[in-house]
């Protein structure tokens, strides 16, 4: 029993603290390219007061978490393809493909991190 517990929290990220950072992205930018194309019509976003969106997951604390989507890996070179077409990073995702180009994907990611 305890050993199922320890492998469900290490499958969930429970207890990850480790963040993620990307150094050539810009947090401010990322921070309105989300807001331009609407990422809050879907989630919650720190920064973002409205709308506050519920189809998806809040966007808080991304810099911490040990997965993305249906079980990837969150780092920066899986974030960045998901944000600009998550069907096609992760196929079944019900997240649409993003109006975004890798240098925006690269901001917003920066801005997740952070915050």
């Amino acid at each position: 029993m305890v050993l199922m517990a320890l492998a469900l929290a290490a499958c969930s990220g429970a207890g990850e603290t480790r963040t993620r950072a990307v150094p050539s992205g810009d947090p401010e930018r990322g921070l309105r390219i989300m807001n331009e194309v609407g990422c809050g019509s879907c989630h919650a976003i720190p920064g973002i007061d409205w709308p506050q969106g519920r189809v998806g997951p809040p966007l808080s604390g991304m810099g911490g978490r040990a997965l993305i989507g249906s079980g990837l890996p969150n780092r920066p070179e899986t974030l960045i393809p998901y944000l600009m077409n998550a069907p096609v990073a992760d196929p079944g995702s019900a997240m649409p493909p993003m109006p975004i180009s890798e240098e925006e994907a690269r901001d917003i990611a920066a801005y997740l991190y952070e915050h």
